[in-house]
């Protein structure tokens, strides 16, 4: 095979060699892997019939599509890898605990609380740390993840316990994975009235791919219809099976509501810890550890949940944080109390970030400020270009003109701002998994921590889009603008009316569908001649109605005849009239046709919107 020619210029040719790329690369970066022109390789993605710029950024299958082409294999840097490379370049290592045996001490166990929504998972962190979250949740379902550390005695010790309430609905999938990656143990809560139910085996799944071990607290004994012995057989057929069956998964069964038995079940988290994991940490080394949850405070800025894993956190450090960075100028326990310092497994709320991080970032402290910033760039750079190219939509040069001229593609542009990270990417991951057909894209043009903002309304006002704020409202003169411009702001609280709503409004773009509708059969009788109208036909309504102005087909001995007729005039005696009904007699005007016979069936039928299911 000859190698592609462009111009009379050669290119190289792969022969099966790697070329490793990350997400969002440019063909520019590809031509500097290869030693090509990247202007060359714009020429092959034309004849491809594919309209690419040199420095644009590009979706994973076109660079494969070029790669193809050029006979090269391309390897997509995962993130991860790309970030580990980044940090290495740093001289920094991410994830390894610094020093020998001798440097590690016993941490905390970092716990989970999963399970079906309305389980009572956010009633049992109440009962844990005697505090009332419920209350202050919308719809009572949490919308943050949040870490607390509680003290419990096991043995005559008194042993910490740092636990991550994870959100209870569905639309928190992606969250609530983050929470079991970043966990030791998982406690799966299951209501001893309801059983096992399909979330309970999703937060089930999610805590056996992250290999943590599940302590199961059944909840709600209290409750008419409690029934734990059921629910200890339903999690068997999942591979949970309990102590007293002769398995090694700890079952407590307990009243979040009444307090009961909860030291029981801090107690059975503090054993299987003992039993099947080795907690140790370098409490010495810089820390490092994982954002649980940021927001924007009015007051204070940009401030992020942060749980330490290794190392001890000072104020005064200097922390990256995903794309976010700056020094410790603070920090407060999940009392609101300010602490000096934080040691593995404790979460603290951070303040003094740039900007605000998003939910599961990784943060790490750094010796300096330059540092810290070069880093936060360099992933907020390759975060922009994975966007750019996940955002672009994929015409080629045959197609394009068709489909903009046809109008096939139809989007619903979308910028989302909420008051925390997590629950802004969990908002955005259920909308754009809303499937309503080929026919519609949702396209989040933006989305941030907030309130809804000037420039928010004037991108929504430049793209047609609809502004959605979770839990915020518009600052300062947004609202007026939004108003003045005719922007859609649609505020919600609970993500069940947000996903409700986009669904309803992307269901309402799609092309109506039309079925049609039998509404009668008549026979014709008689045929009457008029100089004016044509041929008329007397008719015997055999079946429903027939109404004027809708559409007939004509059928004789079975067959049709004609189609797509109008039923133009309907006549009782000398009387014009609307509808004529079964059993009774009239006359049919079929307009300009006039081909009818005696015996001839007149069907009448008109078409209706079909409701999209």
């Amino acid at each position: 095979m000859q190698a592609p020619s462009v111009g009379g210029v050669m290119l190289p040719r792969g022969n099966g060699q790697a070329v490793r790329l990350s997400r969002g690369a440019s063909l520019t970066d590809f031509a500097e892997k290869i030693n090509a022109n990247p202007a060359s390789l714009v020429a092959v993605m034309m004849n491809l019939g594919e309209m690419v710029t040199a420095t644009q950024s590009v979706s994973d299958e076109t660079l494969r599509l070029l790669a193809d082409e050029m006979n090269y294999v391309l390897e997509i840097v995962s993130p991860e890898e790309e970030d580990r490379e980044l940090l290495e370049s740093f001289d920094i290592e991410f994830g390894e605990d610094e020093g020998g045996e001798e440097a590690l001490v016993s941490r905390p166990p970092v716990v989970t609380v999963m399970g079906h929504v309305d389980h009572g998972k956010t009633r049992l962190l109440d009962a844990i740390r005697k505090t009332n979250v419920v209350a202050g949740e919308a719809g009572g379902i949490t919308q943050h993840i949040g870490a607390y550390q509680v003290s419990s005695e096991v043995n005559g010790e008194d042993r910490r316990i740092t636990f991550i309430d994870t959100p209870g609905h569905e639309a928190f999938t992606a969250m609530r994975a983050r929470g079991a990656k970043s966990t030791d143990i998982a406690i799966l809560v299951v209501a001893a009235n309801d059983g096992v139910m399909p979330q309970t085996i999703e937060a089930l799944n999610h805590a056996k791919a992250a290999e943590v071990p599940i302590v199961v607290a059944v909840n709600k004994i209290d409750v008419e219809g409690a029934d734990p012995t059921k629910v200890r057989g339903q999690l068997t057929e999942f591979g949970l099976v309990a102590e007293e069956y002769g398995g090694d998964t700890m079952f407590v069964d307990i009243s979040a509501k009444q307090g009961l038995n909860i030291e029981a079940l801090l107690e059975a988290v503090v054993l299987t810890a003992d039993a099947s994991l080795d907690l140790r940490a370098n409490p010495e080394q810089d820390a490092q550890g994982i954002a649980i949850e940021s927001h924007l405070d009015r007051g204070r800025g940009a401030v992020s949940t942060v749980l330490v894993q290794r190392g001890t956190l000072r104020i005064g450090d200097t922390m990256v944080v995903g794309d976010a960075y700056g020094r410790v100028r603070a920090m407060l326990d999940d009392n609101g109390n300010n602490v000096q310092e934080a040691g593995p497994s404790t979460p603290v709320l951070v303040l003094g970030l740039t900007n605000v991080p998003g939910a599961g970032d990784n943060f790490l402290v750094v010796d300096e400020d330059r540092t810290a910033r070069q880093i936060a760039e360099k992933r907020a750079a390759r975060e922009r270009n994975a966007n750019f190219a996940r955002k672009g939509v994929r015409f080629s040069l045959e197609n394009l003109d068709e489909a903009l001229k046809a109008g096939l593609v139809q989007e619903l542009n979308l910028i989302i701002k909420g008051d925390a990270s997590g629950s802004v990417e969990a908002l955005e991951s259920s909308l754009l998994q809303l499937d309503v057909g080929e026919e519609v894209d949702i396209r989040v043009l933006h989305r941030g921590v907030g309130a809804v903002t000037e420039s928010d309304i004037n991108l929504a006002t430049g793209s047609d889009a609809i502004v959605i704020g979770f839990n915020v409202r518009a600052a300062g003169r947004a609202e007026q603008m939004a108003e003045r411009e005719g922007v859609d702001v649609r505020y919600y609280s609970v993500i069940y009316q947000a996903i409700e709503e986009i669904e309803a409004a992307l269901k309402g773009m799609l092309k109506p569908e039309y079925e049609e509708v039998e509404l009668g059969t008549a026979e014709i009788r008689e045929i009457f001649r008029s100089s004016k109208l044509g041929n008329i036909a007397g008719v015997l309504v055999r079946s429903g109605e027939v109404k004027r102005n809708t559409k007939a087909r004509l059928l004789r001995d079975g067959k049709v005849i004609a189609e797509n007729l109008n039923i133009s005039g309907l006549r009782r005696f000398k009387d014009d009239v609307t509808e004529i009904r079964e059993g009774f007699e009239g006359g049919i005007n079929l307009g300009n046709f006039n081909d009818i016979k005696i015996d001839d069936v007149i069907a009448t039928y008109e078409m209706r919107e079909k409701p999209r299911g």
